[in-house]
């Protein structure tokens, strides 16, 4: 099997990460008002945030991706982690968790939080295997789709 690169955004990929994204919420769910605002303009309400986007290239293809929404200091959410349809199955979205938990230890952050739905176990097995735990879900959340929240402690 071919290795798996995971690369730091690049503005030649800005299209991919929404069209991924946008193929995944489609899926399973809808694309919504938060979706557009993060996707539509990554660069700005992301990466200029203190944020990352990460790509994973396979094959010199851009097949999956995921990023990093700076909460406040030393906390983040992982977000907008998505595999292409025809490349699942690879372990490149194993490839992406790892890296990104790699990501904030290097990077001395207490913890990394995401919000997910119990209709994707696929997704909750993948990051409960890595050592997120459920925490209680506050009100008010950005998604309409999340009904569990997870955190990984870093520290």
């Amino acid at each position: 099997m071919n290795k798996v690169a995971i690369i730091p955004f690049q503005a030649e990929f800005r299209d991919r990460f929404k069209d991924l994204n946008v193929a995944w919420l489609e899926r399973f769910f809808f694309v919504e008002d938060k979706d557009k605002e993060l996707l539509d303009d990554c660069e700005n309400v992301i990466i200029k945030n203190d944020g990352y986007i990460y790509f994973a290239k396979f094959n010199n293809e851009i097949v999956g991706c995921f990023s990093f929404i700076k909460i406040e200091d030393k906390i983040y959410e992982l977000g907008k982690m998505a595999v292409d349809f025809n490349f699942q199955g690879l372990g490149i979205g194993q490839e992406l968790i790892k890296f990104a938990i790699n990501l904030g230890i290097k990077s001395n952050w207490d913890k990394i939080i995401l919000y997910s739905s119990t209709k994707l176990p696929h997704a909750l097995y993948l990051y409960r295997k890595h050592g997120f735990k459920e925490v209680e879900l506050e009100k008010d959340l950005p998604y309409a789709r999340s009904d569990i929240k997870m955190e990984l402690l870093l520290n």
